[in-house]
């Protein structure tokens, strides 16, 4: 699945950063990065969750 972040949307609060770090990133200038916009089998649920707690829905996934 593939990984959309709404930029317009997005506070960069670091909720997502927290529960997958290996999929988003809080860089120094406070903005989201993503460091990959596909899931995988083992990131898939806390990516899930990030999506979950994004408090502004920011994050979504699509099928690829």
């Amino acid at each position: 699945m593939k990984i959309k972040v709404d930029f317009d949307l997005c506070e960069s609060n670091a909720l997502c950063e927290g529960i997958a770090p290996d999929v988003f990133e809080v860089d120094d200038d406070d903005f989201l990065q993503l460091k990959t916009d596909e899931t995988t089998e083992e990131n898939l649920e806390r990516v899930k969750q990030a999506v979950a707690s994004c408090p502004r829905a920011a994050i979504s996934l699509e099928d690829a």
